[in-house]
């Protein structure tokens, strides 16, 4: 029982997955957070500290850009804390996700797709634009603000460590902003440095090309620039993952398995999976799951035949 929905976010389950590998996988849901996804962490965490240090006071508008889930984090604990709010986002935003946010009262604005973030038509440029004519705004910058990474090393790694006894020995996430794979990472490296962390990039982004990105369809996921979230020393591996791969595990997750996840949770099971052939039975693989299936349906990622 919780005295508030906030309260909430979090304590997520760990649940074994079996894809016949020698390791043994295991799921972490964190689609069954009250937003929906991994992000009602980094989301809470940026704006309550942002209380606690004064920057947020009643009356003030939260202005952030985002793929999707920040979005809806954004704006649902906009509504439940009394804080208007703004989300600029791309027009490769699913409808789901777009009317969920919507949902909860926030304004959208709609940007186009560009290849950079530094374009001045990016829904990051724009929120940025967007913040500086807004007056008594408070942009929470998930891209390039620490305090996203800090709020998973706060409440994600930690879950993680405690619900596997610290048995863990392989960490897999998906690497967009650099939040969730740097923060839980972090934690879990002080932990036992001996933990393997392991980010999950689209195999067009800006970072697996070289700097000649293509467009991709997953979204949540794609190192696209340079930013101080994204914490390399903690990541011993970076696994570049195609549309096609990551698309595929998608129906054989839902189908096989009955899990129903987003797409850059088919990228994480399937760099997982091949991972995972050549560890040992001693290896404990946890996954991350970011979001939900529900948010792509009309994207009609799930209807194809295997």
């Amino acid at each position: 029982m919780y005295p508030n929905l906030l309260d909430a976010i979090g304590n997520t389950p760990l649940v074994k997955l079996n894809l016949n590998t020698p390791a043994t996988l295991y799921a972490k849901l964190e689609y069954l957070n009250p937003g929906g996804s991994m992000k009602d962490r980094s989301a809470q965490f940026i704006i309550e500290h942002a209380e606690q240090t004064g920057l947020l006071k009643p009356g003030v508008t939260l202005i952030d850009a985002s793929s999707g889930n920040q979005g809806v984090a954004t704006a649902m604990i906009g509504a439940i804390k009394g804080y208007k709010v703004i989300i600029t986002v791309s027009e490769k935003i699913s409808q789901e996700k777009l009317q969920t946010i919507q949902a909860y009262g926030a304004q959208v604005v709609m940007c186009p797709a560009t290849s950079t973030i530094d374009d001045p038509r990016s829904y990051h440029t724009v929120a940025k634009e967007i913040h500086k004519k807004t007056p008594n705004s408070f942009m929470l910058d998930q891209y390039f603000n620490i305090l996203n990474a800090e709020g998973h090393y706060r409440s994600l790694g930690p879950e993680i460590w405690k619900q596997t006894n610290g048995t863990v020995t392989h960490f897999f996430a998906a690497a967009g902003t650099g939040g969730t794979i740097s923060g839980a990472g972090k934690y879990l490296k002080e932990k036992n440095q001996n933990i393997q962390v392991i980010a999950l990039d689209s195999n067009t982004s800006f970072h697996a090309t070289n700097g000649n990105p293509k467009p991709y369809k997953v979204e949540g996921m794609g190192i696209d620039f340079d930013s101080p979230v994204m914490n390399y020393n903690v990541i011993d591996t970076i696994i570049p993952v195609s549309d096609d791969d990551a698309l595929n595990m998608l129906k054989l997750l839902a189908k096989k398995h009955g899990l129903l996840v987003g797409p850059s949770s088919g990228a994480v099971a399937h760099g997982a999976y091949t991972y995972a052939q050549t560890c040992s039975k001693d290896d404990i693989i946890v996954m991350i799951f970011g979001d939900s299936g529900r948010a792509y349906l009309t994207k009609n990622f799930y209807t194809d035949m295997l």
